[in-house]
């Protein structure tokens, strides 16, 4: 039987082992919130970039079809408002239409998309834009604004009223003012995935998917054009062939430092300098 002493030297022992293994269970939990962070970053930028990709690449897919198809593809073009134009200097010329607002409108439809869990990663610039093309749209009390299984090409900004979403008849939740819906048409091109009836009269925003779609491709093309500017810029870089530059400018991303303190110290700020991602 161990003395007193030795009992107290392996009781000490034992409390440092759980300490130890608090410090490594609290070292995994952080680096498993780390790839949390990292996994959701990775989605929101799949679900940003799908919305335009999907659509060029269905469209090329179209492209390659007989005449007969060409026709039918013609008609779908209609339905689903697809832009036709990929290339850059094309879609720079391309005048969006803009209909003025008040401060208050620009700001709700501003804060409503930045709400949402589809659009809220778009650029400010991109998000300024589709706040200039949403045009008023009004609807009076029992009307069915989307219904469920259509296929759908605009999506909707509530300023004023309330409605009533519901799918296969089933009541799922009731929206007022400051929400978006309909998103869903214009980021994947499916059918209308619910119903939203309005419960009383309703002053709506809304923006079609043409408008939305040229939005998304004029500004990626730009911004990944001036990234490829500016890489061959860099004396490192000027020997590397056009494919790497390509992809370096893809995982470019833009961020801001602004002076706050007399010292001359700087804070972060997203949508400036440019630097690449790790």
């Amino acid at each position: 039987m161990g003395t007193l002493r030795d009992l107290q030297y392996a009781l000490q022992e034992k409390i440092e082992e759980l300490r130890q293994r608090d410090a490594l269970i609290d070292e995994l939990e952080l680096e498993l919130d780390q790839k949390d962070e990292l996994i959701q970053k990775l989605q929101n930028e799949l679900d940003k970039y799908r919305s335009v990709i999907r659509p060029a690449t269905q469209q090329a897919q179209q492209q390659s079809a007989g005449t007969l198809q060409g026709e039918q593809r013609t008609k779908r073009q209609a339905i689903s408002a697809e832009p036709t134009a990929f290339d850059i200097q094309d879609l720079s010329h391309v005048t969006l239409p803009f209909y003025p607002k008040s401060p208050q409108s620009k700001e709700l439809i501003k804060e409503a998309i930045l709400d949402n869990d589809f659009m809220k990663n778009l650029e400010l610039s991109q998000i300024q834009e589709i706040v200039d093309c949403m045009y008023p749209v009004e609807y009076g009390k029992d009307s069915c604004i989307i219904k469920e299984g259509d296929v759908g090409s605009l999506v909707y900004v509530m300023e004023d009223g309330k409605v009533e979403v519901t799918k296969e008849g089933v009541k799922l939740c009731t929206m007022g003012p400051g929400k978006v819906f309909g998103e869903l048409a214009i980021l994947y091109n499916c059918t209308r995935t619910a119903t939203v009836k309005t419960l009383v009269n309703v002053k709506l925003w809304a923006i079609d998917r043409q408008c939305f779609q040229t939005i998304m491709m004029r500004t990626g093309l730009i911004k990944h054009t001036e990234y490829m500017e500016f890489l061959k810029s860099v004396p490192t870089f000027q020997s590397l062939p056009e494919e790497i530059l390509s992809k370096l400018a893809d995982v470019l991303e833009e961020i801001c430092w602004e002076p706050h303190h007399p010292c001359g110290c700087y804070n972060y700020h997203p949508d400036c300098w440019v630097v690449l991602q790790r």
